[in-house]
């Protein structure tokens, strides 16, 4: 099950976006006069959680299932996910006609298992605490011959996920924007690295900054060792989808060279951006899926008088846990 051990280039984004053409959502990018006066500055948010599936993760499923084999599409695929790469690769296998079995935490959000059997995958439920979901998904790999969908350390994979970099540039350049920055969370790191492979083609002067939740910090510790790093996974964190204990080997081997830093935010602090994302731009986002704008509204980047672009990577949230959000 080990990932392929070619790096993507922007060319592979580029054959991504054609191959994703008319398939994945081309979401918008917004933004809020009342929220650019209060910040000092002009805030475009990439609103993936209008994408099917409610995240970004469609994109890299659809485009890594696509180019698998007919003999591999045929037996079928297998995914471990918390729930956004469950979706993606459940709605991906679904539109291909083939069939998806996913390894998931017993503990992720209800809405997301709901969702993920509602597309016609097969779940398998393990205990994220005892059980290991590598070995799991490894073991139904073997026995059944399915071919295994990385949720991050895979060329296709990163190469979907890199299409929402090329979408904004080009939303951003329609809205008269020279982008400073963009941001974009991180778990395994294979979206905010697909996102700077186009984002600097496209303007190798900006800014790319991955955004963490406290106590999952393992691209900032990475990036300061100077190799990946795996994280003592200590506390639970509301950004259920942001919990990969260390980045992946090709997605380092990109973000090392490309990212300009890991910037880390609480709990609390992705609440309020939540909130704010309803309040000023009627979006809902889950926790994980607000670090990034989190990131922005809590001073960890000098922003005054620059354009910043966020990527707001998913709106799957329990209904419990987005009133507790908006109620502080």
């Amino acid at each position: 099950m080990s990932p392929s051990e070619r790096i993507p280039t922007v060319e592979d984004v580029r054959a991504a976006a054609s191959l994703l053409r008319g398939h994945a959502i081309r979401t918008p990018l917004l933004e809020a006069r009342l929220l650019n006066e209060e910040l000092g500055c002009r805030l475009l948010v990439k609103a993936e959680c209008l994408q099917r599936t409610g995240s970004f993760k469609f994109r890299g499923a659809f485009n890594a299932i696509s180019r698998l084999p007919d003999a591999a599409r045929d037996c079928g695929v297998v995914a471990f996910s918390s729930g956004n790469h469950a979706q993606g690769v459940a709605a991906a296998a679904q539109a291909l006609g083939v069939r998806a079995t996913i390894v998931m935490p017993e503990d992720a959000p209800a809405m997301k298992i709901a969702n993920t059997r509602a597309y016609g995958a097969r779940i398998v439920l393990y205990n994220r605490l005892k059980d290991d979901r590598a070995a799991i998904a490894q073991a139904l790999a073997d026995k059944e011959g399915l071919a295994f969908v990385h949720p991050y350390d895979d060329p296709d994979v990163m190469a979907g996920q890199g299409t929402v970099g090329l979408e904004l540039m080009e939303q951003a350049a329609d809205l008269g924007a020279t982008v400073d920055a963009v941001l974009a969370p991180a778990s395994g790191g294979g979206l905010v690295g697909g996102v700077a492979l186009a984002v600097k083609a496209e303007r190798p002067e900006a800014e790319v900054w991955t955004t963490e939740p406290e106590g999952y910090d393992d691209h900032a510790l990475s990036f300061a060792a100077g190799k990946p790093v795996a994280i003592q996974i200590g506390k639970p964190s509301l950004a259920d989808a942001l919990l990969a204990p260390q980045p992946g080997a090709i997605t380092f081997a990109v973000n090392q060279r490309l990212l300009a830093g890991s910037l880390v935010v609480s709990d609390r602090e992705a609440q309020q951006a939540m909130a704010a994302a309803f309040r000023h731009l009627k979006l809902v986002l889950e926790p994980g899926g607000a670090v990034a704008l989190a990131a922005v509204l809590s001073g960890k980047l000098p922003v005054r008088g620059r354009t910043i672009a966020v990527v707001g990577s998913g709106g799957n949230v329990d209904a419990e846990v987005y009133r507790a959000a908006l109620a502080v």
